[in-house]
């Protein structure tokens, strides 16, 4: 029942040679040969005994076919003006006459896993023979065969399997060995040499024309061939199915199909885990990603529908249009295509979720006992009025601190937890002082003597908080960051009834940027900094990313900068995250999302003003403490030239400055609360003093507030993002002194200096 074949592919004057077949024809026989793909077709033919070479081009693979006599195994072929001996298989298409047939490559799956292959498609599919073609040495491919004969020997249904793998090592060299010319009546006088065999099959799905090679030699009289791999199972048929080909197996359908082919859509499945000490198979894959996108492409046809004037290749039949009412399904068993991995080496397991029908599979057909998903359930929290929460780091952000405190008080922010670190201009002893106000938490920043950055260091001591495990909804957020409500009275309360039943909301940032202002006024941010960028900016890179405030109910593992992390993948239809406009996020972005898109940015409901640079002034004293996060990064001039953006005026959330005015003179009237504000103030003045002497930020200062860089600002629009990688320095002079059309654009290769 198992039967096997070889391919012994030549080079022929550097022209790989994959197969040479013959055909039975109505008038004879043909001989097809089928060469490399790129292969040149100069200089190609058939010479004896054959008469009229025909040439075709398959995709830029040529194929010569010509009629030949009868008797005759080999034929002569010249490349390059040389001529070669070249045998030829028959064909043995007989073999899977009328029969339902799977042609599929083996990628090192083990022969326990065929006959599992083998035995599933036979029970489920009427399968009655395979053609594999096996990449493996010919030593291994005869073990293979030989233990596949014993584990498939008994599969009811199944009438025969060939296996096909290629005759001989490559040589030395790896490459396809030369077959030598020989000498014939009028050609160059040679010495006749054996023709040695060549393998150019290590990766033979590069050789789309393997499947024609396939089809020539075994199936081209199948009543139906479908095309999988020996890790893939195709979706059970059960006899429930719904449609017009109701009850009918895979190759039922095809032949049933007006055009005799069908898409197959593969959608990869996982374990969730492989018990310790056993080797993976069909039945521990009961998951799939909730989040993935696409199917991996293939094709069931029937070859007598389909004919011969279709050609055949890995992911879809050139020439048969694919029934669109039968598009089918098929797993991938990627835990028996990687089966050295651990299944988180293979897919993030945050994305896996059990799949019904994979689980009906395992513990009906496979009766098998898979390792299960451990179930989770959300936290349910208390009925009421909800208590937000902001978690956030500093360092020297002493004048800025009040203003933000005062503005999210006025909207519903209840509880704030502030670490801090390295402090020199009294942000740290402010907070203190705050804390035992009850008006905020503060706590020391714990990143020394551990391998992380500040602020993830931050975020992760946060998760222990008491006032964290409190809130009802939290925010990881900076306190350049202003959460501003466009509904209602621009209030937490009128943004979450307006979002319904949402859990999680993306606030999109708009970049504002200094408004040509150069000095430290100490006057209100919202005052002051009007411009920013145009809604619709994809560049640079940070434009569009977003902070997230989210339901605190344990759907996620940890708190993140951006959005929380580490999904529980139970629970990820819980999940109902809006952007800033109340529309749904895709869940695409559920496990690792962080920047918004043309497809999901949205301002209607709320957006984060983000005030990174403020004044000139004030940008020297952010550069010169570092940053939280991106602690190697320099926050320089190309900073600077990415964040500053002015290209229009944005003044809605200075309705809520009646408030934040009256919430900042009830914290000021507290003299404590006032002098630490006055002294945060005046260490700032001090420091940007101190800068302003020394020559490397003096003429950051200059090239800051410079003309260049103030047009510039205004510009954001008219560039690509390689320009925002490489920094203003690429850009001529001459383009910021002319008003920029609407058509303008601007951009450089990327790697370009940065001056």
């Amino acid at each position: 029942m198992i039967l096997e074949r070889e391919l012994s592919a030549l080079s022929l004057a550097g022209s790989t040679l994959l197969d040479a077949v013959v055909l039975r024809a109505s008038n004879g026989r043909i001989a097809r040969l089928f060469f490399k793909s790129g292969t040149s077709r100069e200089g190609l033919g058939l010479v004896s005994p054959a008469g009229k070479t025909v040439l075709h081009n398959y995709g830029g693979a040529p194929v010569l076919e010509a009629e030949i006599s009868d008797g005759p195994s080999a034929v002569t072929v010249s490349a390059e003006g040389a001529l070669y001996n070249v045998p030829l298989h028959p064909e043995e298409t007989e073999l899977f006459a009328g029969l339902n047939v799977l042609a599929a490559v083996r990628n090192g799956e083990t022969a326990r896993t065929a006959a599992e292959w083998l035995r599933f498609h036979a029970a489920q599919h009427g399968l009655q023979g395979a053609v594999i073609l096996d990449r493996a040495k010919p030593q291994d491919s005869r073990c293979f065969i030989e233990e596949l004969q014993t584990l498939a020997g008994s599969i009811k249904g199944l009438e025969r399997v060939v296996v096909v793998h290629s005759k001989l090592p490559l040589g030395k060299d790896g490459l396809p060995e030369e077959a030598h010319p020989f000498n014939v009546p009028g050609a160059p006088g040679k010495d006749r040499m054996e023709i040695p065999p060549a393998d150019p099959w290590r990766a033979p799905l590069g050789e789309f024309l393997i499947y024609e090679i396939l089809r020539a030699r075994f199936l081209a009289r199948a009543r139906a061939v479908a095309n999988i791999d020996l890790f893939d199972l195709l979706a059970p048929n059960d006899g429930t199915n719904d449609g017009p080909g109701e009850g009918l197996n895979v190759f039922d359908r095809a032949v049933a199909a007006p055009t005799g082919c069908l898409r197959l859509g593969g959608v990869q499945a996982y374990p969730w885990r492989v018990r310790k000490g056993d080797q993976a198979s069909f039945a521990d894959h009961i998951c799939t990603q909730f989040d993935a996108t696409g199917l991996r492409p293939r094709w069931c046809l029937a070859p007598v529908t389909t004919r011969g004037n279709c050609i055949w290749r890995l992911i879809r039949v050139v020439g048969a249009e694919a029934d669109p009412a039968e598009d089918l399904r098929f797993y991938r068993c990627m835990a028996l295509r990687h089966p050295t991995d651990t299944v988180s080496k293979i897919v993030p397991k945050t994305s896996l979720v059990e799949t019904p029908e994979l689980l009906a599979l395992a513990t009906g057909y496979f009766n098998a006992k898979p390792v299960r998903i451990p179930p989770e359930d959300a936290i349910k929290r208390r009925r009421g009025k909800p208590k937000t929460t902001i978690v956030t780091t500093m360092k020297n952000e002493g004048p800025f601190i009040l203003e933000w405190l005062a503005y999210h008080r006025a909207i519903g922010v209840d509880d704030f937890l502030v670490y801090t670190n390295d402090c020199t201009d009294g942000t740290d002893t402010m907070l203190q002082m705050l804390q035992g106000k009850g008006i905020v938490q503060h706590r020391e920043n714990p990143f020394r003597n551990t391998d992380l950055k500040p602020q993830h260091a931050a975020l992760q001591a946060a998760e222990e908080e008491q006032v964290i495990r409190d809130a009802d909804w939290l925010v990881c957020m900076d306190v350049d960051e202003f959460i501003n409500i466009k509904c209602g009275e621009g209030r937490l309360p009128d943004l979450f009834q307006a979002v319904g039943g949402a859990n999680m909301i993306a606030m999109t940032w708009r970049l504002f940027g200094n408004n040509d202002v150069r000095d430290f006024t100490g006057d209100l941010i919202l005052r002051e900094f009007t411009r920013c960028a145009f809604e619709v900016t994809r560049k640079p890179h940070q434009a569009w990313g977003f902070k997230t405030l989210f339901r605190n109910t344990g759907i996620f593992k940890k708190l993140g900068v951006h959005r929380p992390k580490g999904l529980k993948p139970q629970l990820w239809e819980d999940i109902r995250w809006v952007n800033g406009s109340g529309q749904d996020m895709p869940r695409e972005m559920f496990r690792n999302g962080w920047r918004s898109s043309m497809s999901t940015y949205g301002y209607d409901l709320v957006q984060l003003n983000h005030y990174a640079v403020r004044s000139a002034e004030s940008f020297l004293v952010k550069r010169d403490r570092g940053r939280v996060n991106h602690v190697d990064r320099d926050q320089g001039l190309s900073y600077w030239f990415r964040m500053n953006n002015n290209a229009e005026e944005e003044r809605s959330i200075q309705r809520m400055i009646p408030a934040l005015e009256a919430e900042m003179a009830r914290l000021l009237a507290d003299p404590d609360i006032a002098a630490a504000h006055e002294y945060a103030s005046r260490k700032h003045r001090e420091k940007i003093e101190e800068l302003k002497t020394r020559d490397d930020m003096l003429a950051l200062f200059q090239e800051l507030t410079g003309d260049k860089l103030c047009k510039l600002s205004r510009m954001h629009a008219h560039f690509g993002a390689n320009v925002f990688l490489s920094g203003p320095g690429v850009i001529p002079d001459g383009i910021a002194e002319h008003e920029p059309g609407s058509d303008f654009w601007f951009t450089v290769e990327r790697g370009e200096t940065n001056h």
